[in-house]
């Protein structure tokens, strides 16, 4: 077999050929919860792609308890799913309860590896792989081993992958151990109201870069890309008169946005051909993004070696090569955003967490925030 063939077989295939791309969302819908009785008297929730409130359990799904120290978030810095998690959980201050474990950007066909760790081993899980912990729980487990994922150290084997879900669980079910001033992501006024904002910004914007990039045939990347676009001007419009996307502070929904915009112009503009412009060229999404990166919680969590090693050097049907660009200059990403003029708070009556603790720090060099 020839060699850039293997290594394509070896990395996975991503573009389904003459197809439009579908996210596989089955995910172990298990949750870590504050009362598993109550939670298992609750209704199931409806399906739904960005996770539910106020329900019980899906069917076959089980609870475990809210315990300190008992879990480790294993999040991927370049994956926008994964990074998600990563900023909720420092914005809750969950981190002395919460342990966290990183893979590094690049993984093959199998599974997400500990490869940035010495010895290439988990210090805590004691894993080379991410799929070790899936298999402890799973014997053979056959769907995708992803990321985020959430171990139960004293047993090694996975509790849930539901990302959606996890986010949400944060903010209301570890609300114990939530540090003081911690945000509101979920103010039960907006809840309503966010709900549609969040499922239009999943479909049409966190996965509508993906549909772009793995499409399969002309149509259905050209169909993807005006989604996609449709609801970028949505939210240039929204974004004129709001500070975020709920109002004057920071919600769920801007977590979820923020992780996709942070990738536009690095990955999604050229590597998944989402180019009818760049994020910079739209004034009012482009200034939303940079407040965002300069707030505590969210920039401090951005790697973007990490970030453009992982899509180019990963998705090798659309990048044979592998050559990861070295552009675009990410400077900019410090340059005043001036959204201060719409009033609002971005931490509301909350207060923005304390710096990043050493362990988790981005690599200087990888951030304009962290320079080399």
């Amino acid at each position: 077999m020839p060699e850039q063939q293997q290594d394509q077989q070896q990395m996975g295939a991503y573009v389904v050929g003459g197809e439009s791309f579908e996210r596989d969302t089955n995910y172990i819908e298990d949750r870590i919860v504050a009362d598993p009785a109550a939670v298992r008297a609750l209704p199931a929730p409806p399906k739904s792609k960005v996770g539910s409130l106020g329900f019980g359990l899906s069917e076959g799904a089980q609870a475990w308890p809210v315990e300190p120290g008992r879990y480790r978030l294993v999040a991927a810095a370049a994956c926008p799913w994964a990074n998600r998690t990563l900023i909720v959980r420092r914005l809750l201050g969950l981190e002395d309860v919460i342990s966290l474990g990183r893979p590094g950007p690049v993984h093959d066909a199998r599974s997400w590896t500990f490869d940035l760790d010495p010895g290439g081993i988990d210090p805590v899980l004691g894993t080379e792989r991410l799929q070790q912990n899936y298999f402890t729980r799973f014997p053979g487990y056959p769907r995708g081993i992803t990321v985020p994922a959430i171990v139960d150290v004293p047993s090694g084997g996975v509790v849930t992958n539901d990302y959606p879900q996890i986010t949400l669980d944060f903010s209301t079910q570890w609300r114990e151990f939530h540090r003081e001033g911690a945000p509101d992501l979920l103010p039960a006024e907006l809840t309503e109201e966010m709900w549609p904002v969040i499922e239009r910004v999943f479909t049409e914007v966190n996965n509508g870069v993906y549909r772009c990039g793995f499409a399969g045939s002309q149509a259905a990347y050209d169909d993807a890309y005006a989604r996609l676009w449709a609801a970028m001007d949505w939210l240039e419009e929204r974004l004129a008169t709001r500070r975020f996307l709920m109002g004057g502070s920071i919600t769920e929904a801007d977590v979820r946005l923020f992780t996709t915009l942070v990738r536009f112009d690095p990955v999604y503009h050229g590597h998944f051909k989402t180019n009818r412009n760049r994020l910079t060229e739209m004034p009012n999404l482009w200034a939303y993004a940079r407040e965002l990166f300069q707030t505590p919680g969210f920039g401090d969590t951005v790697d973007f070696v990490q970030i453009k090693r992982h899509y180019y050097e990963t998705h090798t049907d659309i990048n044979p090569t592998r050559i990861v660009p070295d552009g675009p200059d990410l400077s900019n990403w410090l340059e005043p955003h001036g959204r201060e003029r719409l009033g609002g708070a971005p931490f509301g009556e909350g207060t923005p967490p304390g710096p990043v603790r050493e362990s988790e720090r981005v690599t200087a060099g990888h951030s304009p925030l962290v320079p080399a």
